[in-house]
């Protein structure tokens, strides 16, 4: 594994090169305790220079270690970026590009906000805590929804004050 994408401009073949390895996953420390990267980030690009412009194109790909956003149980998955595309400002006094960094935050926000184990995960009951994947609970189901009490209790206090 490598620990940095730097880019030799100054030896770049005019018609481009072609980058493809994996970095080290200590690249991707997110420092959260609720998902965490493993195997590095694979990644496949295109590297061009053209004029004053170095473009990079490629695919990214990272896999994850996380806790269901829904139901708390551990699973696995993978950030796919199939469209990576960087364009850098270069000229004849550049001799190294590091792309580390735009490979990093490009993972970072591949990340979906609340992962799911499952796109049809039940997650959890609210007062009993079952994993609902598991099969349903023995809760009795009230009626109407319980966020709504607070305002009826509002309610009943405008009557009590003459208030209309």
């Amino acid at each position: 594994m490598e620990a940095r994408v730097v880019i030799d401009v100054a030896r770049l073949d005019p018609d481009g090169e072609t980058y493809a390895g994996t970095l080290d996953d200590a690249v991707l420390d997110l420092n959260d305790r609720f998902i965490s990267p493993f195997a590095g980030v694979r990644y496949a690009l295109d590297v061009r220079k053209i004029g004053r412009e170095l473009l990079v194109r490629g695919s990214l790909e990272q896999d994850f270690s996380a806790v269901c956003s829904r139901c708390g149980e551990d699973f696995d998955f993978t950030v796919k970026i199939p469209d990576f595309v960087s364009s850098l400002e270069v000229d004849e006094k550049t001799e190294f590009v590091d792309l580390t960094d735009e490979l990093r935050e490009s993972i970072i926000l591949g990340i979906p906000t609340y992962p799911v184990c499952r796109v049809d995960c039940r997650g959890i009951c609210p007062h009993c805590r079952k994993n609902l994947n598991e099969g349903p609970c023995t809760c009795v189901a009230e009626s109407g929804d319980e966020r709504w009490n607070v305002l009826d209790g509002l309610r009943k206090e405008e009557g009590n004050n003459g208030v209309s």
